[in-house]
């Protein structure tokens, strides 16, 4: 977020005074939930094998220990988001990790299928509660300026980096310990942020009625989309996709129908009549459809192709997750201080394509040192610099009141963005290798993954022409912390 919007924004942005120590702790306490909640996603994805054999579930049965949690995340965040303007951020919040918790703990204990699914959706839930007050009390709690942007760099590096941490933290617990503590893990981690909420300022609320009807149409109707896109990349466009996709076109345009007509929507008419926020929902829809693909190209990669065991396919994703520390948590927020928010997403995107094709020069039988380490740094430094402009413009001049329908939508952006482009680009890859080869070699399995990274560089390419038709091109004004 650049300093002058900040300005601009006035009392709306404005959070009150708190003291370095508590605003440390506030920044912790919300990006141990932010990061928590992210990397759930992938956490299970190296113990699938684990449990399957530990619970006999079924192919099908193990795909819903991911889609359910993807579902209930993704199809519950609008409505968690607008809970948080409506019954109070922190409380909302609060709920939203003792659900978590709760789940994640039972999920542990699990002993048949049926109760882990159960559990996953669940979390899921929990996480849709959560993750969109997080923000809402990131930008209630930090006052415009420098802490902010440092904050906002740091939560945008937590979505980022979720998925990596969670691929690296299931290989360690599920190789050393057991599949059921990519489970118990949250439960210390939910407990302790928890215990520090009380630094998190509340802000505002809004005082109406609950839009029953936009939540209903709006859960079913994401929820719809998410399962038709998921069914459609693991299957292909069967009837249950088409239903599936079918039905959420209905349930979104009636949703669209509501919020025109309604007097409380659950999307405020002026939290998307601001040109740049629309512009960062998209921006988000499309990085993130890029980024979940290359997580999926390069596990393969390294598994398939490689030959390298869960373990140090995690270690050898640290370049990723350290790119995006320093990124969103230092240099983002530092360029943000001295150019606008334009500036620093088009520099981002342009290194993270670069990276994109840096990857897409991969070789089965070359050194890692070559491309698969670096590329991935560069990718990341890019994306990092993107996640913290465009989170601080979705929240950005809103009454603190309305920031949890913002947090939802960007937070939706995200995971919508994340499941097409897994469909889209790993079907993509799939017809590329299988055109080269059948049954698939590794050279053919190769070529597929990188004309994938090479696909998912266009994507980000179509974010940086969105960023560049809408991001503030506005250069900043010097500004105090609190101002």
């Amino acid at each position: 977020m650049s300093l002058q919007d900040s300005a601009q924004a006035g009392p709306r942005a404005a959070a009150p005074p708190q003291k370095d120590g508590k605003l440390g702790l506030a920044l912790l306490v919300i990006a141990a939930a932010q990061l928590m909640l992210v990397l759930d996603g992938t956490i299970v994805s190296v113990a699938l094998p684990s449990m399957q054999s530990a619970l006999g579930l079924s192919e099908s049965g193990l795909g819903w220990v991911v889609t359910g949690y993807a579902l209930a995340f993704g199809g519950l965040l609008l409505v968690g988001g607008r809970a948080g303007d409506l019954f109070g951020r922190r409380r909302v919040f609060r709920i939203g990790l003792v659900i978590f918790a709760v789940a994640s703990l039972l999920g542990g204990m699990a002993t048949t299928g049926g109760l882990l699914i159960t559990a996953r959706l669940v979390q899921g839930l929990g996480a849709a509660m959560a993750a969109p007050a997080a923000l809402s009390l990131l930008a209630t709690t930090f006052p415009a300026g420098p802490s902010r942007n440092k904050a906002l760099g740091v939560y945008g590096a937590m979505g980022g980096l979720g998925s990596v941490v969670g691929l690296l933290l299931g290989g360690a617990l599920t190789e050393y310990l057991s599949w059921n503590w990519v489970m118990f893990i949250n439960v210390p981690i939910a407990l302790a942020v928890l215990l520090g909420t009380g630094v998190l300022v509340e802000g505002g609320r809004e005082r109406g009625k609950a839009d029953v009807a936009g939540a209903l149409t709006a859960t079913f109707g994401i929820g719809a989309l998410l399962y038709g896109i998921t069914r459609a990349g693991g299957g292909g466009l069967d009837t249950a996709a088409l239903i599936a996709l079918g039905a959420a076109l209905v349930l979104l345009a009636v949703f669209v129908f509501i919020q025109r007509t309604v007097r409380a929507p659950m999307i405020p008419g002026h939290v998307l009549a601001d040109k740049s926020r629309v512009g960062a929902n998209l921006v988000m829809f499309l990085v993130a459809a890029g980024m979940l693909a290359t997580f999926y190209f390069l596990t393969l990669y390294m598994q398939v192709v490689k030959g390298y065991g869960p373990m140090v396919t995690g270690v050898a994703y640290l370049p990723y997750a350290v790119g995006m520390l320093i990124a969103a948590g230092g240099i983002g927020p530092r360029l943000l201080a001295r150019m606008p928010e334009r500036s620093v997403i088009s520099i981002g995107l342009t290194v993270g394509t670069l990276g994109m094709v840096w990857l897409s020069l991969l070789t089965p039988g070359q050194n890692p040192w070559a491309a698969l380490l670096p590329a991935q740094l560069v990718s990341a430094l890019g994306l990092g610099m993107v996640f913290v402009a465009i989170t601080g413009i979705s929240v950005r001049g809103l009454e603190p009141q309305e920031t949890g329908a913002a947090a939802g939508l960007i937070n939706t952006a995200q995971q919508l963005g994340g499941a097409l482009g897994l469909a889209v680009l790993a079907a993509a890859a799939t017809v590329i290798t299988q055109n080269q080869s059948r049954p698939a070699t590794p050279d053919a399995l190769n070529t597929g993954y990188t004309y994938g990274f090479l696909l998912g560089g266009g994507l980000y390419l179509l974010a940086l022409l969105t960023a560049l038709l809408t991001a503030p091109k506005s250069a900043p004004q010097p500004q105090r912390d609190g101002a």
